[in-house]
């Protein structure tokens, strides 16, 4: 009985360090993407860094399909939507729409540079057809993976799930 009572008096203090209702809407974000065509990029604002959201194309998607990963910089996926720690396989770092897709086609990461904090430019751009950082050259591919330059670690991924077949979930 004492243990009951002393838990009812002590949990309002602790609750009280949980984050707000409004605190955690903020870190969420639904991304409508039903008008990005492929081979093309929205890039959005979330929690106050840059989002690139790829739909891309099978070129694309066949040309980081076929980087041995024993060949990158960083051979670790990062993919928080996953198992983290799997090899950074182009499959591994792209977001499904749906259970079961082995596309690729779509591709989420935070735009940040994992040097020094630079948004790389577009989608596309560098050596490798993908993102190319203009602060100290580095170059990521097209799924975003470190091929060359002094970033240390291919571009984050954020959690992000498909809702629908037109929405993403960021958060």
């Amino acid at each position: 009985m004492g243990t009951v009572a002393a838990g009812a008096a002590v949990w309002p203090l602790v609750d009280q360090m949980n984050p707000s209702a409004d605190v955690q809407a903020a870190s969420q974000m639904r991304v409508d993407v039903s008008g990005v065509v492929e081979g093309t990029q929205l890039t959005i604002l979330f929690l106050g860094k840059p989002v690139f959201i790829s739909r891309r194309t099978p070129e694309q998607i066949a040309e980081a399909g076929a980087v041995d990963v024993d060949d990158l910089v960083d051979p670790v996926s990062r993919n928080p939507n996953g198992d983290f720690d799997a090899p950074a396989t182009d499959l591994n770092r792209t977001l499904a729409p749906y259970e079961g897709d082995n596309t690729g086609e779509w591709l989420v990461q935070i735009g940040v540079c994992t040097h020094l904090g630079c948004v790389p430019m577009g989608n596309g751009a560098g050596d490798f057809n993908g993102w190319f950082c203009p602060c100290h050259g580095s170059h990521y591919d097209a799924a975003g993976r470190i091929r060359r330059g002094p970033a240390p670690e291919n571009l984050h991924i954020p959690v992000a799930a498909f809702v629908d077949e037109s929405t993403i979930l960021l958060g």
